[in-house]
């Protein structure tokens, strides 16, 4: 009977949660359809409208993509040389092509509006192979990221995307130049670009490879970086773009502007994404600097640069703050019995209570080896004595096997020293006592303050 019931609550959890994934998706798919009907609306109300864009407008907007263009393409140099992560280093070429070829066609349009002989009518080259190659070089760095290992030598890595972005380039220049005919918009088809529907299959097939790998993150219980959700935003915006591209008329109508829009849009997204995803390595970066990698808790340098920080400000205040060294007991004799892994687990577990049982002013931190210090700020040799014993009773409470313990020394300012060697000598005096001394634990924390 216990069996059955069991085995109907477990067919229950299944059918809510596969009823849950189906509404899930439902939502999804109903979203999709109206932001996409939606999508489809302001493109026609933008077509059958006067509304349209001045030349000027757009100059400003093309100027301003370069410009992000390039500030990109400066960034992605920066990650790659930190991370090598080649997406970025791909891109990076192939935002200063796209770049390039924008600059180049906005000269040239620039020229054709002040002789006045631009045809409105006529896809500028520039535009479809800039937005093709780079919807290219999106896909090209999927593919890079999933098929090629990784070399770990920049060399190779620059090499190799070089390669990748040349064939690119080539490939992208050569198909639309060895076109019969330039393209040009077909008034009254509804479709009056339908060259721009290339790129947009691209992007569209790129932004669904990024959906999925932010997608399989998640599954995987990682979570998915601002840079993959911005590349992911990108190339959704450039689906836009060049959708509402495949129904412009004629140069700086509503359905160009719009696709223009979309386009600069899609690199402040690039831009923003990849500074914000920059800033979080980098403080990423700096916490490592300044931790612990197996306890977590601030390691040497940070204790000396807290231990100064703090003399300065006892100085200034003329207020005491202490330092308890602790050393762990036994780490030979467990490494020994349990194994190194039991022995760094044990070490994990003293680091956990040292940063639980803090303030928020204190600084836990792991001294060296088997050693930990804690740096707690107005407080004197009395306060020091009762952490002390509160970090012992609770590792005498844990049950988890092997039992650990420390031993313990404590220094204040400004009677035990007035630079961070002194008081560490002074504390690690103190912990030789309590630890050789001979007596007990007990008379040992009772001693402390007096040994010193």
């Amino acid at each position: 009977m216990g069996s059955w019931a069991s085995i109907s609550g477990f067919l229950g959890g299944s059918r809510s949660a596969v009823s849950g994934q189906n509404l899930r998706s439902r939502l999804l798919l109903s979203t999709g359809l109206t932001l996409a009907t939606l999508l489809f609306a302001g493109i026609f109300y933008l077509r059958q409208t006067t509304l349209a864009a001045s030349p000027q407008t757009y100059l400003y907007l093309e100027v301003g993509g370069t410009l992000l263009c390039f500030c990109y393409a400066a960034n992605a140099l920066v990650r790659f040389r930190g991370t090598h992560d080649r997406t970025a280093l791909i891109l990076a070429f192939g935002f200063v092509l796209s770049g390039i070829i924008e600059t180049v066609g906005y000269f040239g349009l620039n020229d054709s509006l002040a002789s006045g002989t631009l045809t409105l009518s006529q896809v500028p080259a520039g535009w479809m192979v800039s937005r093709t190659l780079l919807a290219v070089l999106l896909l090209a760095a999927l593919a890079v990221e999933r098929y090629m290992p990784t070399a770990r030598r920049p060399s190779k890595e620059t090499a190799a995307a070089l390669l990748v972005v040349a064939l690119a380039a080539y490939l992208t220049s050569a198909a639309f130049f060895a076109a019969p005919a330039a393209p040009v918009a077909h008034v009254r088809n509804i479709l009056s670009r339908p060259w721009d529907l290339l790129p947009a299959a691209l992007y569209l097939i790129a932004a669904a490879c990024f959906r999925q790998r932010i997608k399989n993150e998640k599954d995987k219980k990682d979570s998915a970086s601002l840079f993959d959700y911005s590349l992911f935003f990108v190339a959704s915006l450039n689906v836009i773009c060049h959708f509402s591209a495949a129904f412009s008329r004629q140069l700086f109508d509503g359905p160009f502007f719009l696709a223009e829009l979309s386009k600069t849009l899609s690199y402040v997204v690039m831009l923003s994404g990849a500074l914000l995803d920059q800033a979080r390595l980098f403080e990423q970066v700096r916490s490592m600097a300044v931790s612990d990698p197996l306890t977590g808790l601030a390691n040497y340098r940070r204790l000396i640069s807290v231990l100064e920080a703090e003399l300065d400000r006892s100085r200034r205040t003329q207020r005491p703050f202490s330092v308890v060294l602790l050393d762990m007991d036994g780490l030979k004799i467990i490494n020994d019995h349990y194994g190194h892994l039991t022995g760094s687990r044990a070490l994990v577990r003293i680091g956990k209570i040292l940063r639980n049982h803090s303030r928020a002013i204190d600084t836990p931190a792991r001294y060296g080896g088997d050693e930990f210090a804690v740096v707690l700020p107005e407080a004197g040799k009395d306060i020091a004595a009762r952490v002390v014993s509160r970090i012992r009773e609770r590792l005498t409470a844990e049950t988890e096997v092997p039992a650990l313990s420390v031993s313990a020394g404590v220094a204040a300012f400004p009677e035990d020293g007035d630079t961070p060697e002194k008081l560490l000598g002074a504390a690690d005096r103190a912990l030789y006592v309590m630890k050789h001394g001979g007596r007990s634990s007990v008379q040992n924390l009772a001693r402390i303050a007096a040994c010193l």
